[in-house]
This record gives C-alpha cells, structure tokens and sequence, in this order.
C-alpha cells in the first residue's frame, strides 16, 4: 500500500527526521506533537493547560491536513514529564473530543524535547 506524506504549515514543521503524519490506506500515523506554536516555532507561554491546548491545537492541525478530525483518532498516547497534571489533560480533552472517546494511553516521561510538560500522538483512522 502507497504512504502518503501529511504536512501542514498550521502544525509546527518537523525539527528532526520524520514527517507531520503519514497515511497509509485510511489510517494516519501522527507524530508526536509539544506545545509549539507554528508561526514562530517557539515554545507557547503559560501553564500546562496552554500547553496541552497548544498541543490538542497542533493535532488538530494535522489531523485536518490529512483529511480528518480529532472525532477520527482510535488511539492517542500522552507523555508527560509530571503525571499530576493528568486531570488537566482530561479536563482539556473534554473541550477537543466528544464521546465516544479515543483509545489513551499516559505515559511519565522524565524530559520530552524543548523542555514541554507534554507531548501527544495519535492515531486516526479514516471513513473510506
């Protein structure tokens, strides 16, 4: 099956080897996202509830250059550097997904890149 490369300028450019998303057949692979914004590629400023919204924003992005929406992710895994900001996370989740809710993973990290409390991907799945 052919992969299709995603890439969006709403969505920060990638800062090492790998691609926005890619597609292959009706599933799309996020990468990884932090709290970027995309027009200057800084880090957003505030607490973690800026971040994980810059976050939500990013996949958004991404997920709409592919063709879809946040209503499309099956899987989403969260990584956060402090793990008591969990229910932050799914107090934010609660503005950006609507039931029936995605697969989640959270996983503790010790450092995720640029110094970000969290970074998310995700996995969508596509209508054909």
């Amino acid at each position: 099956m052919a992969r299709e490369i995603i890439s969006t300028d709403k969505a920060p450019q990638a800062i090492g080897t790998y691609s926005q998303a890619v597609k292959v057949g009706s599933t799309v692979y996020m990468s990884g996202q932090i709290p970027l914004i995309p027009q200057t590629m800084e880090m957003v400023e505030g607490n973690i509830e800026a971040e994980i919204r810059r976050v939500f924003d990013n996949l958004t992005a991404v997920a709409e250059a592919a063709g879809g929406s946040l209503k499309d992710v099956a899987k989403l895994n969260v990584f956060l550097t402090d793990l008591s900001h969990f229910p932050i996370v799914n107090e934010v989740m609660a503005d950006y997904f609507q039931q029936p809710y995605p697969a989640r993973a959270a996983i503790g990290v010790a450092q995720l890149p640029k110094d970000a409390g969290v970074e998310m991907d995700a996995i969508l799945e596509l209508d054909s």
